[in-house]
């Protein structure tokens, strides 16, 4: 989205989200306009009560009708703007909520390269903080608005029919006001754009000394990290001054030019009087309404302080809203995929980077056949795995499944018929047994689970916890040892009984008893499926149909086993250093 997005398309765009709650909204408007139009009674009431109350031709129960009356009105004022002011927090509910599904919606579709770009405490911050400045601008300002400016226009009508020359020399005093709220309002929504960035920082921060806390703490990182934070909230704290400062001025500015268009009416209206011009009642009443017209002038000129504030969060989330989705122009459906994966001459360069990540490399696996990749760090292993289920698109040549070019496959049908066990194992602070039926599988009965996690020997581990497959097992499985959190992903896999399966380093963080279980629940996996293992334990690969070495992006050599290490090249030179090292731990 362009930033010069102007505030009028802002806040019309704004409001298409306030379309759906119309009715209720139209109803908070009605309320409001009723609160706001009993203002002008007030003082249209003065006139008469000391016009003709403290005059001989008073009435006999003028003593209780007044009193009566002024209760009446402010009675009316309250009940009305009790009820405007709850339409309107519930339609500002609404619409937060409506944003952030949205948000939320568009940031788990957004490519993978775009987290690899964007702080991931910016992009939370974002669906947490900025969209509640929105609301506040869709309809808590919107309220003011309307509901001040009624009852400006309501006292200012009642101020003409009372005295139209006095009035005049109200109104000379708006050019002024005007001026002042404006050259405010564009300070405001500087300053309000850099307090959402700068708590995005505060977010990515937290987050970090959160999650990395062991680190932080064997480390000794505890004062960096607190230098960090403050230096974020210190920023953050300038620009709240900032703010303040701006809202703090603009207020005493506009009254100062009020209460000067006060003091010259008092002037001139003093003069009429003494010409017998006007009447007392007319006089308090006149004074009166301008004295009424000052609270709600001032909230309307405060009112440019949320508004500002809420489009610059506008134009945050637009921005997030708007982001491109994945790519997704495929139309062919694989169906049950049978497995064959083809590279032909891929070529990918990550953004930003000198070489290629891979450079022209070909290779093939046939249905339920298992290739791994191998090579030295920063040779290309990961990135393989990242380009077959399209979390990256290729800069050359083609990846196939079953002949059809991963381009020309439906996204969903492409991944449908793709598992993936990775060394970082991603799970969820929720049930074990919703972490196994994750996504597509969560319809799963509880039978094809136990079965899952039988067939990932983790039966073993989840019955002897006290609530079983129901256990919690907290934020990203911390609960768990490496081990059984790498089979719950295995089961999770086992469930999906997808035809191609890809295993990122899936044993390298292990020790030695939790690799047997874990090889023994990968055996199980792997049987029948076409296989991409990437891995720097040669030992796990050893059993693999063919071996790929790269190195530098490119395929230096391919074969099984035995006749890469008779070959004596870069496979067996990788695999004597490792059991060299095997043999001197």
């Amino acid at each position: 989205m362009s930033n010069d997005m102007t505030s009028r398309e802002l806040y019309l765009r704004l409001l298409t989200y306030v379309r759906p709650y119309w009715k209720v909204f139209a109803a908070g408007l009605v309320a409001m306009g009723l609160s706001a139009l009993a203002e002008p009674v007030f003082p249209a009431m003065m006139k008469k009560l000391l016009d003709d109350g403290f005059s001989q031709n008073a009435g006999p129960w003028d003593w209780l009708i007044y009193p009566l009356a002024i209760m009446g009105i402010f009675l009316a004022r309250a009940v009305f703007g009790f009820i405007g002011e709850y339409a309107m927090s519930w339609v500002s509910n609404n619409v937060v909520t409506e944003l952030r599904k949205e948000m939320f919606a568009r940031m788990v579709r957004l490519p993978t390269r775009y987290y690899s770009d964007n702080l991931s405490g910016r992009l939370m911050s974002r669906i947490a903080y900025d969209v509640t400045g929105v609301a506040g601008a869709a309809t808590n300002a919107l309220t003011t608005l309307i509901k001040d400016s009624l009852a400006i226009v309501g006292l200012m009508a009642w101020l003409l029919y009372l005295n139209w020359q006095l009035t005049l020399i109200t109104l000379s005093v708006v050019p002024f006001i005007a001026f002042v709220v404006r050259a405010f309002s564009k300070r405001l929504r500087a300053v309000a754009k850099g307090q959402q960035e700068s708590m995005g920082r505060i977010t990515q921060v937290l987050q970090e000394a959160i999650e990395g806390h062991k680190v932080v703490k064997v480390f000794g990182g505890q004062t960096y990290e607190e230098e960090r934070f403050y230096k974020s909230v210190r920023e953050q704290r300038r620009l709240a001054m900032r703010a303040t400062l701006a809202v703090a001025a603009q207020s005493p500015i506009v009254q100062f030019f009020a209460a000067s268009g006060v003091a010259i009416i008092m002037g001139v209206a003093l003069k009429q009087a003494s010409a017998e011009q006007t009447t007392v009642g007319s006089f308090v009443s006149f004074i009166t309404a301008m004295l009424m017209i000052l609270p709600p002038l001032r909230r309307i000129t405060d009112v440019s302080a949320p508004i500002q504030r809420g489009l610059a969060a506008s134009e945050s989330v637009f921005s997030l809203i708007d982001e491109v989705s994945e790519e997704d122009n495929g139309k062919e459906e694989l169906g049950r995929a049978k497995g064959l994966v083809e590279f032909d001459r891929v070529l990918f360069t990550y953004p930003g980077a000198e070489r290629p990540a891979l450079d022209v490399v070909s290779l093939t696996i046939r249905p339920g056949e298992c290739v791994a990749l191998v090579g030295p760090s920063g040779s290309g292993k990961t990135t393989a795995a990242n380009l077959l289920p399209r979390f990256y698109a290729v800069d050359g040549g083609e990846i196939r499944v079953d002949g059809h070019a991963l381009n020309n496959i439906r996204l969903n049908s492409l991944r449908d018929n793709i598992a993936m066990v990775s060394q970082d194992v991603v799970l969820f602070n929720d049930t074990i047994a919703a972490n196994i039926a994750y996504g597509g599988k969560r319809d799963a009965t509880r039978e094809e689970i136990r079965a899952a996690a039988k067939a990932a020997h983790a039966l073993e581990f989840i019955d002897a916890l006290p609530e079983g497959l129901d256990t919690m097992i907290g934020e990203n499985g911390v609960k768990l040892s490496g081990g059984q959190r790498q089979r719950l992903a295995i089961a999770r896999a086992i469930l999906k009984d997808a035809p191609i399966l890809i295993l990122d380093e899936a044993t390298s963080a292990l020790d030695t008893e939790s690799e047997r279980h874990v090889q023994a629940a990968l055996d199980e996996l792997m049987r029948g499926r076409s296989t991409l293992v990437i891995a720097h334990r040669l030992s796990t690969v050893e059993r693999a149909d063919r071996i790929v070495a790269l190195a530098h992006g490119q395929k230096q050599e391919e074969g099984s086993h035995a006749e890469l290490l008779a070959r004596d090249g870069l496979y067996a030179r990788l695999y004597k250093m490792q059991k060299a090292e095997e043999g001197a731990a």
